[in-house]
C-alpha cells in the first residue's frame, strides 16, 4: 500500500474541498462576516428555484447553529466521505449497477457512468433528465446528478454511509470534478487501483491523513496550555492501528476463545496466534474447568466488542476471523456474513464520521462474502455518541429525564461512561412524542448506547485513545477522576479498566496501549487490580511500533488478559522493545524468538510490581534479599526554578575568574547540577544557578496573585556532598559524584548518603547490575526519585571498591576537564 501518495492525496483533499465547498456558498451569497438573509430569492441576479431557496435557508440555519468554518468543514467532510467510499465500491465491482463512477475499466480517470450514461440503471434515475443533460451537453450539471442519485440510491441498503442527499449539502456539491486536476481525478490517478482492492483498510488510512492538519492544531494549541475539546478529541487521538498488530490481538483473544473451546479452524491462516506456554498440574486442572465453559459456545453466540472502533479496522479483522469459526462449522459464507452482523459484532465510538467509516468498513467486508447483503435489514451493532449530542436541555421529566440527563457529555465521555436504565424503559421509549431538546432518533441512540454498553461481552479488543491528563478539558477530567481514580493519569488507562468492566468472566480482552501502565509508580494501584486478570499473552513493542509516530515517546505494548484469575498461569511474552521499526518488529514477532514466560506472582516480589517478565528469578531474588537504597541513603529531587532563563547561566556568561566560582567566594552564583547528557562518574558541571543568601529570590518567586512559582524543596541537602544523575534520558542510567557546592536542579537529582558509604554506592549505581534494576524499574525516559530509592543494595565494606571508584572519578574528571567546556580546562590532551 502506497502511504505516502494516500497521505498526499488526503491532505490536499481536505484543503481542496473546504476551499470548493466554500466558494459554493459564496455563489449564493452567504459568507462567514455577510448578512446571510435566509428570505433572498435571487442571488448574484440569479432568481433561485424553490429547492434552492430551501437549500439555501438550511445552510444559513446550519451556520448560525454551528458557525460559518464548522459547517464548510463539514460539507468537505460529507463529500470526501462519499467520493472514496464510491471508489472503493467502483474498484472492486460492488456498485449495484456495475458501472464505474470515476473511472473506466482501465482506471483512466474517465467516468463510466458518463460515457455509457444512456444506459445507466441506478434507482431514482430521471432518464429524461439523463437525456435532455447529454442532449445540452451539461457534462458537470449530469455528473453532479448521477453521484447524487446514486448516493441516494445506496441509501436503502448503507444506510449510515450515504445519508439521503438534499438540503444545504447538496447546495454545496463541488464544482469543476471533472477537470484533470480534480479532487476526484487527484484520487483516481495518485492512488493505484490496487490499494483499493479488497483492502478496507484504506479508508482508516485515509480518515487518519485527512485528521492531519487538525490534529497538529490540537497539539500546537496543547503547547500553549489549551486543552483538548469534546470537538477535538477524535482529532488528537485518532491513530490507525498497524495490521500486524490488528492480527495479533484479534486472533489471541477471539481466535484463543474458540480454539479453547473446539480446537483451530484446520483452514485458518493465524499466523500471529501464539501458543499457550506449559502449565503446571493444578493450572491445568482450572483451565480444563474454564474451557469447558468454551466448548458450549456456538458461531452466532459470541459476541465481541470495539468500545473505541475508530474506522473499524479491528472489526474488519474479527469478521474475517469469524467466517474461519463459522465455516468450520459448517455455515456457508453467504449465511455466515448475515448472522456475523447482526449477531456477533458490537463497536462504538464518540466520533460519528469515524463511526460512518466503520460501519462502511464492515459492510464492505460483509459483501466480500455476500453479494446480497446489502440490504436495510442486514445491518451491524454500532453506534456513536455523536448523534446523542445537545440533549442537556430536554423537555422531558421524570425517570425518562434521569435517563437522557446521563448522556449529557456523551460525546466527551464515549464508551467510558456507565448507563443505567429505569423500569419500563421500552414501554417509555414507544410512548414517547418529540419535545424541545429532544426528538425520537436521539432517545433511540441513547437506547441502542445503553443496550451496547450494558451488556457483557466474550471478546473485548481495541486501541483506546492516548490522552495525558494535563490535555484533558474540564469536563472530562473530573469525569475520569471521580470514576476512574487508579487509572486517571491517561484515557488509554481508563480504558483497560472499563475493558476489565465489559468482558466476560471467562471472556478474553484485547489492547494495544502504551506501555507506562507496567511500570510508573502513578499506575501501581491499577496493576493491582489488574492482577484479578491473568496476562495470557503480550507483544511488547516499544518505541516506533507504529510507523507514523516517530521519537522515543510513545512506548507501546499489546496484551491479551483474561475476565478472571487463574493462579500461577504462566504467560507468554514477546520483547520487541529493542527491534526498530514497524515491519521489522512484526518481521521478529514472527521469527519465534523473544519469547519469556513468566507468572503474574512473581511481579509482586519487585518493588512497585512492575510487569518484568522477562528477570530472572536470581533477578527477583535481589530484591528479596536485599535492603531498599532509601533506607540506606537519601534519593531526592532537587528544586524547580520555574524560570530557567531567569535564575540560571552557562558558567561563561559569568562575568568572574572561574578560580572564584570552583572556590565559592561569589556570593550570587553557584554551581548547580541540572542532569545533561549520559555520563557516569564526573561531569557535566555547565551552569550555575542564583543561589545568593540561600536562594531568598527563587524561594520566593511568585505570580502577579502572589502565589509560589518555583518548587524550593529539599533545601537542606543543597551545597552538600552527594550524588547526582540525570533524570530524563534516552540513554541508559548515568550516576556521577557531585563535590560539596553544588544545588541540584530538578533535573539533576540528588542521592545524599554519608561520606564513608559513598564511594561504594557510587560504584553500585554505575554498575551494570543497577543498570539492569533500572531497564525494569524505570524503562521509560525518565528515573523517578520513588524507582532509584527501590534499587536494592547489599552493603559489604571495601577498601578495593572505593580505590577503585574513586579512580574512575578522577579519570572521568580529567576526561572532562580536557575540554573548553569545563571551567579547570587549562588544555586539550593532543597540544
Amino acid at each position: 500500500m502506497n502511504k505516502n501518495a494516500i497521505k498526499n492525496f488526503a491532505i490536499s483533499a481536505r484543503v481542496t474541498l473546504i476551499q470548493a465547498v466554500t466558494q459554493k456558498a459564496f455563489e449564493y451569497e452567504v459568507t462567514a462576516d455577510g448578512k446571510n438573509d435566509p428570505s433572498q430569492e435571487s442571488v448574484n441576479g440569479k432568481l433561485l428555484t424553490a429547492a434552492e431557496r430551501s437549500q439555501r435557508a438550511q445552510l444559513i440555519a446550519r451556520i448560525q447553529a454551528k458557525g460559518f468554518a464548522q459547517t464548510m468543514e463539514e460539507a468537505a467532510y460529507t463529500w470526501f466521505n462519499r467520493f472514496i467510499a464510491l471508489r472503493f465500491m467502483e474498484v472492486n465491482n460492488y456498485l449495484p449497477s456495475h458501472i464505474r463512477i470515476f473511472s473506466d475499466e482501465s482506471g483512466e480517470f474517465k467516468p463510466e457512468v458518463l460515457t455509457d450514461a444512456v444506459n445507466l440503471e441506478i434507482d431514482g434515475l430521471d432518464k429524461a433528465l439523463v437525456l435532455e443533460l447529454l442532449e445540452n451537453q451539461e457534462n458537470e450539471r449530469l455528473y453532479q446528478y448521477i453521484i447524487i442519485t446514486q448516493c441516494n440510491a445506496l441509501n436503502e441498503g448503507l444506510p449510515e454511509m450515504f445519508e439521503r442527499i438534499g438540503g444545504w449539502t447538496e447546495l454545496l456539491f463541488p464544482k469543476n470534478l471533472l477537470r484533470e486536476d480534480s479532487v476526484i481525478a487527484h484520487m483516481v490517478e495518485d492512488i493505484p487501483e490496487a490499494d483499493w482492492q479488497d483492502q478496507v483498510q484504506i479508508i482508516g488510512w485515509l480518515y487518519q491523513y485527512y485528521n492531519t492538519e487538525p490534529k497538529d492544531k490540537v497539539f500546537a494549541n496543547l503547547k500553549k496550555n489549551v486543552k483538548i475539546s469534546a470537538a477535538d478529541i477524535p482529532a488528537a487521538t485518532q491513530l490507525f492501528t498497524p495490521d500486524w498488530i490488528v492480527r495479533y490481538m484479534v486472533e489471541n483473544s477471539l481466535g484463543r476463545l474458540w480454539t479453547e473451546g473446539h480446537g483451530k479452524p484446520e483452514h485458518a491462516d493465524w499466523k500471529y496466534y501464539l501458543e499457550e506456554a506449559e502449565q503446571e498440574d493444578t493450572v491445568r486442572a482450572e483451565l480444563k474447568q474454564l474451557r469447558e465453559a468454551y466448548r458450549e459456545i456456538q458461531p452466532e453466540q459470541i459476541r465481541i466488542i470495539d468500545p473505541c472502533m475508530g474506522s473499524g479496522h479491528i472489526l474488519v479483522y474479527a469478521f474475517d476471523v469469524l467466517m474461519d469459526i463459522y465455516t468450520a462449522c459448517g455455515w456457508s459464507e453467504r449465511d455466515a456474513a448475515v448472522s456475523i452482523l447482526r449477531n456477533n459484532l458490537y463497536g462504538l465510538d464518540i466520533d460519528r464520521r469515524a463511526y460512518q467509516l466503520a460501519y462502511f468498513a464492515v459492510m464492505m467486508k460483509a459483501r466480500q462474502y455476500n453479494r446480497r447483503i446489502l440490504r436495510g435489514e442486514n445491518q451491524p451493532n454500532l453506534a456513536n455518541f455523536a448523534d446523542v449530542m445537545g440533549v442537556e436541555d430536554s423537555m422531558v421529566s421524570g425517570s425518562l429525564r434521569q435517563f437522557v440527563k446521563q448522556f449529557q457529555f456523551a460525546d466527551t465521555y464515549g464508551s467510558l461512561m456507565t448507563v443505567t436504565a429505569p423500569a419500563g424503559l421500552d414501554e417509555m421509549v414507544a410512548a414517547f412524542r418529540p419535545t424541545f431538546g429532544l426528538d425520537v432518533a436521539q432517545l433511540k441512540a441513547m437506547v441502542k448506547l445503553y443496550q451496547i454498553l450494558s451488556q457483557k461481552y466474550d471478546v473485548v479488543c481495541t486501541n483506546p485513545p492516548y490522552m495525558g491528563s494535563s490535555g484533558m478539558n474540564a469536563v472530562l477530567s473530573d469525569y475520569v477522576k471521580k470514576n476512574y481514580p487508579d487509572s486517571k493519569s491517561d484515557l488509554f488507562a481508563c480504558f483497560m479498566e472499563k475493558c476489565g468492566q465489559l468482558v466476560k468472566r471467562n471472556g478474553l480482552y484485547a489492547m494495544i496501549t502504551q506501555h507506562a501502565w507496567m511500570f510508573l509508580s502513578s499506575y501501581e494501584k491499577l496493576r493491582e487490580k489488574l492482577k484479578m486478570n491473568s496476562i495470557v499473552d503480550m507483544a511488547h513493542l516499544g518505541a516506533r511500533a507504529f510507523d507514523e509516530i516517530g521519537g522515543e515517546v510513545v512506548q507501546t505494548t499489546a496484551f491479551v488478559s483474561c475476565g478472571r484469575r487463574v493462579a500461577d498461569f504462566k504467560g507468554t511474552y514477546v520483547r520487541l522493545v529493542d527491534i526498530v521499526g514497524e515491519w521489522e518488529k512484526e518481521a521478529e514477532y514472527r521469527s519465534g524468538n523473544h519469547r519469556y514466560t513468566a507468572k503474574q506472582e512473581n511481579f509482586s516480589k519487585i518493588p512497585g510490581s512492575p510487569v518484568a517478565y522477562w528477570v530472572s528469578e536470581n533477578f527477583v531474588r535481589a530484591f528479596e534479599n536485599g535492603i531498599p537504597l532509601d533506607k540506606f541513603a537519601s534519593p531526592k529531587q532537587g528544586i524547580k526554578t520555574a524560570d530557567k532563563d531567569r535564575f540560571l547561566r552557562f558558567w561563561h556568561e559569568i562575568d568572574f575568574l572561574r578560580t572564584s566560582l570552583m572556590k565559592n567566594n561569589v556570593q550570587k552564583w553557584f554551581p548547580c547540577n541540572k542532569g545533561g547528557q549520559f555520563r557516569k562518574w564526573y561531569g557535566n558541571n555547565e551552569y550555575v544557578v542564583n543561589w545568593e543568601n540561600n536562594g531568598y529570590e527563587i524561594c520566593n518567586f511568585r505570580d502577579e496573585n502572589g502565589k509560589l512559582k518555583s518548587r524550593p524543596q529539599n533545601l537542606q541537602y543543597m551545597l552538600k556532598e552527594g550524588l547526582t544523575y540525570t533524570n530524563i534520558s534516552s540513554s541508559t542510567f548515568g550516576v556521577r559524584y557531585s563535590p560539596p557546592g553544588y544545588v541540584y536542579d530538578a533535573a539533576g537529582s540528588l542521592i545524599y548518603i554519608e561520606k564513608d558509604k559513598l564511594l561504594y554506592v557510587l560504584g553500585l549505581l554505575a554498575s551494570n547490575v543497577v543498570l539492569a534494576f533500572t531497564k525494569v524499574l524505570s524503562p521509560t525516559m525518565s528515573f523517578e526519585v520513588g524507582q532509584i530509592s527501590s534499587i536494592p543494595l547489599i552493603y559489604v565494606p571495601s577498601k578495593s571498591i572505593d580505590e577503585i571508584v574513586k579512580e574512575n572519578i578522577d579519570l572521568s574528571k580529567k576526561d572532562w576537564d580536557s575540554f573548553e567546556t569545563s571551567w579547570d580546562f587549562e588544555r586539550h590532551p593532543l597540544v
